[in-house]
């Protein structure tokens, strides 16, 4: 069984327990990680409204492990921006998804599913989970149906340098598929670069977030949880979320939950421990604002496999991932 901390705790077989008796505490730091944990639902919600606390380092916008094309997609992208640059690029962002309507996105996800729903159940459920979201979302951007498998696989080349996991053949594939993102993009719309660099960051958000929401609903129905897709999607997304932490950097000194917390610290947020109150996809400024989109997308491949019958066996492991919960279903033997 994996040993627990606050990064372990993401793909922990359940971390739920454990983060209960954190969130009855106030603001702890675990010095072995250097970061300081916020786990109930009041300090996740004060961490994230406090104007001290930014996304990223203010020294490091950008990785330095992911420097050149994917570090400059990434740096573009609303979520991983604060003040008017994030202002910037949500006014961007908001009016694409806007205009993307509920029944076409979950027509495409049933018809996406329901191509991809063959051969051996792990196989099957994991090509479902991993490429119909992005179908679906490329669909939306309008992206013909044909180039659906091209652009999903480019998204997780993409998507792969997001996580400090990646080994560095990961991050020279994830600078090829930025480019190639990108250039896609511009073939369908006559746009500026943050424009285009937005519609690929809702792909790249869409490959992890609506992947875990949809596996671990099927977990969820595997282990005997009952109701229809919608109910399922909704359990999982306050019980067992797909974005299990998320981090904050101190631009100055401040008092966060009556501890005073200096300039340059960082504070990892257990959203995981505070889903059942609503912050499993964040809060203030920063929500995610493809929520309902994502639980659409979640809910109409849910509603295809649902109509599978269940294997005896589910065999799972979660992904290698510092914030993700995202299972990687195995062929029974």
């Amino acid at each position: 069984m994996t040993a627990m901390n606050a990064i372990a705790a993401a793909t922990h077989p359940d971390p739920y327990p454990w983060y209960a008796t954190l969130a009855r505490g106030g603001l702890q730091y675990d010095a072995a990680l250097k970061l300081w944990i916020a786990a109930s639902p009041a300090l996740i919600r004060e961490v994230m409204a406090h104007p001290a606390c930014r996304v990223r380092p203010p020294a490091e916008p950008v990785p330095a492990a992911i420097a050149g094309s994917a570090g400059e997609l990434f740096g573009m992208l609303a979520r991983m921006n604060d003040g008017p640059p994030h202002v910037q690029a949500r006014a961007i962002l908001q009016p694409v998804l806007d205009a993307m309507d509920a029944g076409t996105a979950a027509a495409h996800a049933r018809r996406v599913a329901g191509e991809l729903a063959h051969g051996g159940a792990a196989s099957m459920l994991n090509r479902v989970m991993g490429e119909a979201p992005v179908r679906v979302m490329a669909e939306l951007l309008g992206f013909a149906p044909s180039r659906g498998p091209e652009i999903a696989r480019l998204v997780a080349a993409f998507a792969a340098c997001l996580s400090p996991l990646s080994s560095a053949a990961r991050i020279g594939a994830a600078h090829e598929a930025a480019r190639a993102l990108l250039a896609a993009m511009r073939t369908l719309h006559d746009a500026p670069l943050p424009v285009l660099a937005n519609m690929v960051g809702l792909m790249s958000q869409t490959y992890e977030a609506t992947a875990g929401l949809i596996g671990n609903s099927v977990i969820a129905r595997w282990r005997g949880h009952g109701g229809t897709a919608a109910e399922l999607v909704a359990r999982t997304a306050q019980l067992d979320p797909s974005i299990q932490n998320t981090r904050r950097f101190l631009v100055e000194d401040a008092q966060i939950g009556g501890v005073s917390l200096r300039a340059g610290d960082a504070v990892l947020l257990l959203l995981g421990a505070a889903a059942r109150e609503g912050l499993g996809f964040g809060h203030g400024v920063h929500r995610c604002p493809g929520q309902r989109l994502a639980e659409t997308i979640a809910v109409a491949a849910l509603e295809v496999l649902v109509q599978m019958p269940l294997p005896q066996q589910l065999i799972w492991r979660y992904r290698p991932s510092v914030n993700a919960r995202i299972p990687d279903f195995l062929e029974a033997a």
